[in-house]
Formats: structure tokens, sequence, C-alpha cells
């Protein structure tokens, strides 16, 4: 460990069936259990099923875990990725379907940069599947600059089409 314990949003997806854990929702509810057991579990959003984007075939099952950790984000980084592996993750097509998918969405330490990782992570704040879930948890949660998870939520709903 390196430090002062931080909180870190570990955004959570999975699109394909584990051998053990079985279909994605079981499979993101197997990595809530793990991250609880690598790490101190501070709260997880319900888990919810969004269709695929990109070329990932098959519809996503998502969540965002908030975990307590005295890690850098680095090391923090090496850790999901572990997990990943562990879970049958593989290197594949960058938008490809996959097992489980872990990444650093922000942490209270503040921003990160360095080559390869970036905290907060930049995409974040445009994907409902990742905001919605972190705003439910962690709507205080600073995101860029002054603006929160509740923020960027509300954001993307007044943009969605109405029906």
């Amino acid at each position: 460990m390196s430090g002062a314990t931080q909180l870190y949003a570990i955004a959570i997806g999975s699109n394909r069936p584990h051998g053990r854990h079985g279909r994605p929702p079981q499979v993101v509810e197997a990595a809530i259990a793990e991250l609880d057991r690598l790490f101190d579990l501070f709260d997880a959003a319900p888990i919810v099923l969004n269709p695929a984007h990109g070329g990932a075939g098959r519809d996503f099952a998502n969540s965002v875990a908030l975990i307590e950790s005295e890690l850098k984000p680095p090391e923090m980084l090496k850790e999901l990725k572990a997990l990943e592996r562990a879970f049958g993750r593989r290197r594949g097509r960058r938008w490809g379907s996959r097992v489980l998918d872990l990444d650093i969405i922000a942490w209270t330490g503040g921003r990160w940069r360095e080559r390869g990782l970036t905290v907060p992570h930049k995409a974040a704040i445009e994907r409902g599947f990742v905001i919605n879930p972190l705003a439910t948890i962690a709507p205080g949660l600073l995101l860029n600059g002054n603006l929160t998870a509740f923020h960027f939520a509300h954001r993307l709903a007044r943009r969605r089409p109405r029906s």
C-alpha cells in the first residue's frame, strides 16, 4: 500500500457468459464480490442491462462500485487488469465482447494522467451506462472541475429524445 486511503469509482461491464459465474449480470455480481474481497467495498450500484456499443455484439450488464484503497491509480489499474484476466478476459479487438471489463472512472485523489491512464476517465461523462449508476451511489463525486456525477447524469438525461 502506498499512502492515504482513497475512494475509487470502478465501472464494471460484461457481455459474455462465464463458465462458473453464468450470464453477464451474474458475472458483474461476482466481480463486485471479488472487489469487496480484494478491497474495501463502499457501495455498488444496481446492475443494469444496456445495448452494446461499437462492435461488441451482445448487450452488456453494467454497474459501478465504490471501493477504498491506498493504491495509486497505476497500481489499481494493474489489480483491475489482473482481475479481468482471472475472469477469463483475453486481449482482443477494442470494442469486442468481453467476460469482464473494469475501468477506473474517478478517484478522490483528484486528477491523474500518464501514458495509458487518465483519471477521471475521459469518456465516462458521455456514457449513461457509467454515469447513471455512478450518480445513484455517489452523486457528489467530482468528475470535471466542480461538476459532479449528478450533473453529468442530468445533462445526459436532458439530451435523450423524449417519446
